[in-house]
């Protein structure tokens, strides 16, 4: 036993905090950059009520089909509704001009670089301190603190929320890949062009998962938020969901839809 303590702390001295989380992001990046290759249940939970969701990419950008609520499948009713509904959203995506597709497809991917940007400025916008090592659930990792870097500044206001954070860090030991990530903020942040602020004691919460060699897709993100909107009006919210049976999708023609009256997938 004590040669095995002496081993892992002679492994957490031998690589330094900023190394983890550069290689944590290079990992994140990879996934980043295959995600929208696979399709996969949401669910949604607000107020006691949960929803969920097939995602599928199709022509270029994802579409959600309710297929259960309460972990309960749709009646066969309501299913032919939603298959009508998809089936139209998939006529009207055949039926776009250029530019139509363009802006749908253009929003998706804002929302995408938004991501990227994010875990491309986090060795920047943080300074990281070793907490230790644990197990957590089966995985060996690193754990770290990040605390908001001084004289950061964020290359754009996207970013700027980055400013007033701070969070832990789960890093698989093996694999580079975030386990676990916690995140609270700590100090007020101005977003969207200073139309709204978030307020101290907004937390995120994100899971990830293994869906198959050398891919981690998110299993979990919760969002407790506090936030002003043009400084005056306050919100509150809560968000919960849950991401399961990935599978890769067909983005093409995904156009391809489960017959009217059946889920493409059994709902857990």
């Amino acid at each position: 036993m004590l040669l095995l303590i002496f081993a892992a702390s002679i492994h957490s001295a031998s690589i330094d905090a900023r190394t983890v989380v550069e290689r944590s992001a290079a990992t994140n990046r990879v996934d980043w950059g295959v995600a929208p290759q696979y399709s996969y249940l949401e669910r949604d939970r607000h107020g006691g009520i949960s929803k969920t969701y097939d995602v599928t990419m199709i022509l270029g950008s994802p579409y959600r089909r309710l297929v259960a609520v309460n972990g309960k499948s749709l009646p066969v009713a309501d299913q032919n509704k939603q298959q009508w509904l998809m089936n139209a959203a998939i006529t009207q995506r055949r039926a776009e001009s250029p530019s139509e597709r363009a802006s749908r497809i253009g929003q998706y991917q804002k929302e995408r670089k938004r991501d990227r940007l994010l875990i491309d400025q986090l060795a920047d916008a943080f300074d990281f301190k070793f907490l230790g090592q644990q197990k957590l659930g089966t995985r060996d990792v690193y754990v770290l603190k990040a605390t908001p870097r001084r004289g950061y500044h964020p290359p754009d206001f996207e970013a700027e929320v980055l400013t007033g954070m701070q969070g832990k860090l789960w890093i698989d030991r093996d694999s580079f890949q975030w386990v676990k990530v916690e995140a609270e903020v700590v100090r007020p942040v101005s977003i969207a062009g200073f139309l709204a602020r978030v307020e101290p004691g907004t937390r995120f919460e994100l899971e990830k998962t293994p869906v198959e060699a050398g891919v981690w897709l998110p299993a979990h993100f919760a969002i407790r938020s506090r936030a002003r909107v043009l400084f005056l009006l306050s919100r509150r919210g809560n968000e919960d969901e849950m991401y399961f049976d990935y599978h890769k999708g067909d983005s093409t023609a995904s156009a391809t839809a489960p017959s009217a009256g059946g889920n493409s997938r059994q709902v857990p």
